[in-house]
């Protein structure tokens, strides 16, 4: 934080002298953001997410507003070290989500149809084509299942990396429920 504040007034002293010239600015993989006026200060592995800020002379009366600069542990925080926000996240989480229930609801409906084919046929006796159809249906119901139940562990598998992604960024926990 004492970086950022430090960075924040040689910016403000800059500009508020009114000199000229491009300030590089770009957020580390602390949340920390960083501006200098010399591009070979920029870190390689920021360079591809630095923006350029071109300060006149003619602003000399007037400062521009400085950005506020938010990191995770900021209670009002509203995007990841990254620049990514809650839209991000949630769009990022929901085709998983809706996957993860579609799935779970269709494991439920047919072992419910195997539960009520199994109370209909509990006590009758069947002819041995009876018994072959409803081995038939019911391995069937299973491949159903079976092919579901990959889906939910797709969707897991997928939600827990968005997790760790997400945990990386530093993005709010809660833009993933």
């Amino acid at each position: 934080m004492k970086t950022v504040l430090i960075s924040i007034f040689v910016l403000w002293g800059l500009v508020s002298t009114g000199y000229g010239g491009t300030i590089y600015k770009w957020m580390d993989k602390d949340g920390v953001l960083n501006f200098t006026n010399d591009d070979n200060r920029i870190p390689s592995e920021y360079r591809n997410q630095v923006q350029e800020l071109e300060f006149g002379e003619s602003q000399e009366a007037e400062t521009p507003a400085l950005p506020r600069v938010s990191t995770h542990e900021d209670e009002g925080a509203r995007v990841d070290i990254y620049g990514k926000g809650e839209d991000y996240w949630t769009a990022k989480v929901q085709p998983w989500k809706k996957q993860l229930q579609e799935a779970t609801e269709n494991i439920e409906t047919i072992a419910g149809k195997i539960n009520e084919r199994a109370k209909e046929e509990a006590g009758k006796h069947l002819s041995r084509a009876q018994l072959n159809m409803d081995l038939a249906y019911r391995n069937q119901l299973l491949e159903e299942i079976s092919e579901y139940q990959a889906q939910v562990r797709k969707a897991n598998e997928m939600l827990n990396e968005i997790k760790q992604e997400a945990k990386e960024a530093k993005a709010r926990p809660e833009w993933l429920e």
